[in-house]
């Protein structure tokens, strides 16, 4: 059975023709007269007291007060879709594991997306990890790989779990700031926990404010064991990697979309399926053999270390791929529940001491939340078959269970287990040796030489925005102590990192490295190692911009020829009752100039035309293309349009097309010539295209151009 399937047994569809038409009833089941009005004493001339003998207000009313359950403690805004994950390749030599080793299948999933700090009413684009929770519904059971977009964490002991979140969530005494780590308690739990000094490095970089859940990895994060069927252990990680590659937005963009449009990530998953553009990622693992744990200068059941790819390399194995959205958000995306100790036989647990704790807490957290039975419900409940004669009753239990018997062994022989050689789930029998303490072994007591490698790793304009998050985030700290430490801190990172980021916020200048740093770098690290060759603009979200007069050529084959490559492209106008080309075509716009924002876009292109004289009045229509100058997003303009770039730009550095040439300039495209001609695709576009449509669409699958950022041209710029 399918998952789609098992949902089907629940669900009820009142958009359909039949069951739209069912009529109203209570809950108990009596047809509804009028759902409008309470049962009152009433004439013509006054109305008098409700009654409250009438239950069908009371029932709506209680209904309505009882809508909410606790909300996540952390991952509390989060977004879902379903999908499937298939294995390309089959690792019988490491695992029993059915989903991971035979290719012939296609598992249903169910992928939750989340920031962590935050309340259900956060921003999408705040500066936060991202959950990645993967529910496999496997032909053994369900299996959990709850996740982040970053491979690491915080703390290495569960036992420090409580602290860390209440040092980054909303401070006590006036619960402020919502959605942000930009507060005094954070980071002076950041200082005296040096082991979080490499998660510091992950939170800081691009990392944190991804353009899409789509377009950013996912990390299994915790140490997991792979049993095979001869009863041989290997450690493992879990990996993600995104088809799309991994981009994200610049800080000053995701501040604005978090007012612009809160709901920016959810929105852009649930579009992207709806029009068909599947995201994908290719699932691989990191193995390290039971008899080398010890070869490496960090303990593998660390949460705060990776294992770097030249130790240990990334075999991909599968893909998941998410193709559907829900069909209601409550009992879904809401009421799916997560366990770390949610694996299945040939997949088992690690001593990782983070992890040990995430299996009792993620398990107990689900009882607050939905009760003992929250299993049952549709969305966790598995599509093997299952039953535990002994696990029964409690509120809300939906399956009936007929018997005699509710215990084991019993004498009818009811519900009885399964072997091991059967399919039985069976721990590891790993051999344990040392003593009762309070305290984790030598290895893990480093914890600067990882965050070095993460930093050494970087790109520049990485490192540069590294140190920006750092300043943002340290000025929003008003108690000295707080800002102070922690800039210093920063000097067994990097000497120029620690002097940027004191003076910015007014700590006190360090002169000398906290600790030597030999430039060790690690493949993987930089987000830019992920870009494609190709020119790839799927779904990217390019806007036109035109007013009455604009060139309807150059509009019509800009769009169609983006579209074939399967951008969104929106047209955004001076109003949506249509605007006027000047060969007398009249278009409708998506949205009008004060409606809609460059923020919410990736590129933008304006068409030639007298439209410009208009533009060049409509203050919002100018700034767009300042802000996505400053945002480092790739500008387009034909004809008429490039003087308006130009003048909006206003930067000698800038360079823009005379008559009768094509020019590229930091993303800056311009040209004049025949729509026809300017806007034909060549059969290959690459860095070195010549025409303007190929270097348009090359500069939008670069995704920004950070070089503007790196000559200090953006921040001539008012974004």
């Amino acid at each position: 059975m399918s998952k789609q399937e098992d949902l089907a047994r629940d669900t009820v569809d009142l958009s359909g023709e039949s069951q739209g038409k069912l009529p109203m009833t209570t809950d108990y089941g009596i047809k509804i007269a009028d759902p409008d009005h309470w049962l009152r004493v009433a004439d013509a001339k006054r109305t008098g007291p409700s009654l409250l003998e009438d239950p069908i207000p009371r029932e709506k009313i209680m209904r309505f007060d009882h809508e909410r359950i606790p909300e996540r403690v952390v991952h509390a805004r989060g977004a879902g879709a379903f999908g499937t994950f298939t294995l390309h390749k089959a690792i019988p030599e490491l695992t029993a594991a059915g989903v991971l080793t035979d290719t012939s299948r296609e598992t249903p999933v169910f992928v939750r997306f989340s920031t962590v700090q935050g309340s259900k009413g956060s921003a999408d684009t705040v500066r936060d990890v991202r959950g990645f929770a993967v529910k496999m519904y496997t032909a053994e059971g369900n299996w959990d790989i709850v996740g982040n977009n970053m491979p690491v964490f915080f703390i290495q002991d569960a036992i420090k779990f409580p602290d860390v979140i209440h040092a980054v969530k909303p401070e006590p005494h006036n619960e402020i700031p919502q959605g942000q780590s930009a507060h005094n308690n954070f980071w002076d739990f950041q200082y005296l926990h040096p082991e979080t000094t490499h998660m510091q490095q992950w939170v800081m970089s691009d990392r944190a404010i991804p353009r899409s859940y789509r377009m950013m990895q996912g990390f299994g994060v915790n140490t997991f064991c792979l049993v095979n069927a001869q009863g041989q252990r290997h450690y493992v990680k879990f990996h993600f990697t995104p088809e799309l590659g991994v981009h994200s937005l610049v800080w000053d963009e995701a501040l604005k979309i978090a007012g612009q449009d809160p709901d920016f990530h959810r929105k852009d998953l649930m579009d992207a399926i709806d029009a068909g553009q599947y995201p994908r990622w290719r699932f691989g693992i990191q193995v390290i053999p039971e008899e080398k744990m010890d070869d490496f200068e960090f303990d593998i059941e660390d949460a705060t270390k990776i294992w770097p790819e030249e130790l240990v390399p990334i075999q991909y194995i599968g893909q998941l791929e998410l193709n559907r959205n829900i069909d209601e958000y409550f009992t879904q995306t809401e009421q799916v529940a997560f366990c770390t100790s949610h694996i299945v036989p040939g997949i088992d647990f690690s001593n990782d001491p983070l992890l040990q704790g995430r299996n009792f807490s993620y398990f107990d957290t689900q009882l607050s939340r939905l009760g003992p039975n929250w299993e049952e419900l549709p969305i966790n409940r598995p599509v093997c078959p299952y039953m535990n004669l002994v696990n029964r009753d409690g509120a809300m239990k939906h399956r009936i269970t007929k018997g005699k018997v509710n215990y084991w062994p019993n004498r009818y022989s009811t519900n009885p287990p399964t072997a091991p050689d059967q399919g039985g789930f069976a721990t590891y029998p790993e051999k344990q040796q040392g003593v009762k303490t309070r305290g984790l072994s030598d290895k893990f007591k480093e914890h600067f030489n990882q965050a070095q490698l993460f930093y050494n790793s970087l790109s520049p304009i990485e490192k540069q925005h590294v140190a920006k998050a750092f300043s943002f985030e340290l000025d929003h700290c008003d108690e000295e102590i707080v800002y102070k430490r922690l800039s210093q801190r920063l000097a067994v990172v990097d000497l120029e990192l620690a002097k940027t980021v004191a003076k910015n916020v007014g700590g006190d200048t360090p002169t000398e490295a906290g600790k030597p740093n030999e430039g060790k770098t690690s493949k993987g690290l930089s987000q830019l190692e992920y870009l494609s060759d190709d020119a790839q603009i799927a779904t990217r979200r390019i806007a036109i911009l035109i007013a009455d007069g604009f060139d309807y050529d150059s509009y019509m084959k800009m769009k169609e020829a983006l579209q074939k490559q399967n951008a969104f492209v929106f047209t955004i106008g001076t109003q949506r009752q249509g605007v006027t080309a000047e060969s007398g075509e009249t278009v409708v716009p998506d949205h009008h100039f004060p409606g809609m924002r460059s923020t919410l876009f990736d590129a933008v292109f304006v068409p030639g035309g007298k439209h410009i004289a208009a533009l060049a009045k409509n203050g919002i229509a100018k700034y767009w293309i300042t802000e996505s100058f400053a945002h480092l997003k790739p500008i387009a303009g034909l004809n008429e349009a490039v003087d308006f770039i130009r003048k909006q730009i206003n930067l000698d550095a800038v360079k823009h097309a005379s008559s009768g040439e094509v020019v590229e300039s930091y993303g800056v495209v311009t040209g004049h010539g025949s729509p026809a001609e300017l806007l034909q695709p060549s059969s290959k576009i690459g860095k070195d295209s010549k025409g303007f449509l190929d270097r348009f669409v090359w500069q939008i699958s670069r995704h920004r151009n950070w070089q503007r950022e790196l000559d200090g041209l953006a921040d001539e710029i008012a974004a």
